[in-house]
């Protein structure tokens, strides 16, 4: 994988993706990306006017379809107009927001980024056939996830802890999936990615100076560009002969940028009681019961 980019991306032709948050950064990239391999992508965003202004570049393999990860009503109507896929890329996300809660009363980063991709897995994985691909972030470590307080109704806010929650929560449940996955004996893979530190739309909503130092620093060469920072998750979407439940992110300055390759991560999401019952309280919360056995 030395050197890989999304030049290497095997032909897909014949393929359907399912990419959420693909209206604009990693997401837009990623869709790009794997149209240009042959793939039809269905566009999953909240924001589908610009949705549709990337799937009109894109060609008639792409298509845009409403769905709204801070609305569990969207996610099950999304997953019903869904007819049938090979992957799934939960790729969409807020950072560090301000204290927001979502249609259904969740804190707005646990909520979309975690307990809507939960929910959306659940519905979906009996119409994938392949593979799905969950995206964290580097910032995973600064997670502490507190089970009994996800949602932060107990806690002091914090939006930079907050985000760090919905990361390692991302990172657990896609390595919950891949071990339950494998015990059900399903062929069904998933993993986990992240982008090192990529400049997109999700660095300028803190709401505080540190959107503008954001952006000062998207400008210079440590960071890279939207388009490298999707080629893990696409690494990990297309890639045959991978191991089910790997991590894959930047391999070079300290996982910032760089070709995809193994990362690794807090020791934390090895713990299969923790990781048992975030799935729990994840299905508590959302109301879906996450039945891998019975997605085949």
């Amino acid at each position: 994988m030395s050197g890989w980019t999304s030049a290497n991306i095997p032909d897909q032709t014949g393929r359907t993706f399912v990419v959420t948050g693909a209206n604009s950064g990693l997401g837009a990239e990623a869709a790009t990306a794997l149209v240009g391999a042959g793939a039809e992508v269905i566009l999953a965003c909240r924001n589908t006017v610009k949705a549709d202004a990337v799937a009109q570049r894109l060609g008639p393999k792409a298509t845009v379809a409403k769905l709204d990860l801070a609305d569990l009503a969207s996610v099950r109507s999304f997953a019903e107009s869904v007819t049938g896929a090979d992957v799934l890329i939960n790729n969409a996300g807020l950072m560090a927001v301000p204290l927001q809660r979502t249609a259904d009363g969740f804190e707005m980063q646990i909520g979309t980024n975690h307990l809507g991709h939960f929910a959306l897995t659940a519905l979906l994985l009996p119409k994938i056939s392949d593979r799905v691909v969950t995206v964290s972030s580097g910032l995973h470590q600064l997670g502490n996830l507190q089970l009994d307080d996800l949602n932060w109704e107990k806690r002091r806010y914090n939006r930079w802890r907050a985000y760090g929650d919905s990361k390692l929560a991302n990172l657990m449940f896609g390595l919950e999936l891949a071990h339950r996955l494998r015990d059900a004996g399903s062929s069904k893979q998933s993993f986990v990615a992240h982008p090192g530190y990529a400049a997109t739309e999700l660095q300028g909503r803190t709401e505080t100076v540190m959107d503008f130092l954001m952006k000062l620093t998207n400008k210079t060469p440590m960071v890279q560009s939207a388009a490298a920072g999707a080629w893990p998750e696409l690494y990990a979407a297309t890639m045959p002969g991978l191991e089910s439940g790997t991590y894959y992110g930047p391999t070079q300055f300290f996982g910032l940028h760089g070709a995809p390759g193994r990362n690794r991560y807090k020791k934390i999401a090895d713990d299969a009681s923790v990781r048992a019952r975030l799935w729990e309280e994840s299905e508590k919360l959302t109301g879906v019961t996450f039945d891998v056995a019975s997605a085949g």
